[in-house]
């Protein structure tokens, strides 16, 4: 078995109302110097050895990922 994550995160063009809010709180508790926050999704897979790299690239692709505003990332990780 191997284990997979997916990090799904919105496009750079894209607005993130929910990253924008962390944003504003963090700033209203007093934690200083944060310019920016994107807020994605994580998903995190146990997989057969025998699904290949192409087979999660469609799995994000097809069921994990909106392309038209997100971008994602597989990393197979130990």
């Amino acid at each position: 078995m191997a284990r997979v994550v997916v990090d799904v995160m919105p496009k750079a063009e894209i607005l993130d109302p929910q990253g924008q809010a962390i944003v504003g709180a963090l700033g209203r508790l007093g934690f200083a110097g944060v310019a920016d926050v994107r807020q994605g999704k994580r998903f995190e897979l146990e997989v057969d050895d025998s699904v290949d790299d192409a087979t999660l690239e469609r799995i994000a692709e097809e069921l994990l990922t909106n392309m038209v505003i997100e971008n994602f990332i597989v990393s197979r990780v130990s």
